[in-house]
């Protein structure tokens, strides 16, 4: 009785998109794609860095210009407890990401779908937080950016402070039990405003792929053979996370 060679279990089976997966035919072999690619993403988070660079820029002067009202305005208008639960999410959530990677690397879909997730949940627990617990009490209390500043009951008018010179400090001071409105707290709030309200966009464009990865991921689309998009997305949420590590001090801990 002769008994038949058994079959190569790959190939009893219908292949994972990763394990068929085929580089562009413009391309040598699939290394040079995924570095082309890496190279590219690269790039573009080059230009990020620059767009941020502008920001801190901003304040890096404006804070050299009035320390004391900026430390002032960052203790009555920021609550730091906040900004550290944010940070430390944002921590985790680069953490998990890079396992769902490790995950892809090492064939195991379900620690890579599971991470995924867990990053997506942080990622909308730093927005909902953002949104609910810091920007929806400032535009309720008129906490806002230049001219929108109504904080007190006061509105700065445009050129105002040209009006008044040198001597803007004088424009306005309103009590508010142990803090006294200052006339460059608009500047700080803009600038506070514009940094967060661009990293929380970064945040909501992080979410939206990575639940494009989640999606690609459940449909075998990541494995060994081929994880390059992933890799680019988890790139493009350290440099999100990054960001935000040096606006929680400048911000939060001045």
């Amino acid at each position: 009785m002769t008994t038949l060679p058994m079959g190569n279990a790959a190939l009893d089976r219908e292949l994972e998109p990763h394990e068929r997966y085929v580089p562009g035919h413009h391309w040598r072999n699939a290394q040079d794609e995924m570095e082309a690619a890496k190279l590219g993403m690269w790039l573009f988070l080059a230009t990020e860095i620059l767009l941020f660079a502008g920001f801190f820029c901003a304040y890096t002067v404006f804070r050299y210009w009035y320390p004391d009202n900026w430390h002032a305005a960052s203790r009555h208008y920021l609550n730091w407890k906040i900004g550290a639960a944010n940070t430390v999410v944002l921590l985790l959530s680069s953490f998990t990401i890079v396992l769902a990677i490790r995950g892809a690397q090492t064939n195991r879909k379900g620690m890579m779908l599971v991470n995924l997730f867990i990053t997506e949940l942080c990622a909308a627990f730093f927005l909902i937080v953002k949104l609910g617990w810091e920007y929806a009490p400032k535009w309720q209390k008129g906490e806002l950016p230049g001219a929108n500043f109504t904080y007190g009951g006061h509105t700065v008018e445009a050129g105002e402070a040209a009006a008044h010179g040198g001597l803007i400090d004088s424009i306005f001071h309103v009590d508010h039990g142990s803090y006294v409105t200052n006339a460059y707290d608009h500047i700080f709030l803009s600038i506070y405003w514009i940094s967060t309200a661009t990293h929380g966009f970064h945040v909501l464009v992080g979410m939206i792929v990575i639940g494009w990865a989640m999606w690609l991921a459940s449909r075998g689309h990541y494995g060994p053979r081929h994880y390059t998009s992933l890799e680019n997305v988890g790139l493009y949420w350290h440099i999100v996370d990054i960001i935000w590590i040096f606006l929680f001090p400048l911000l939060y801990l001045v």
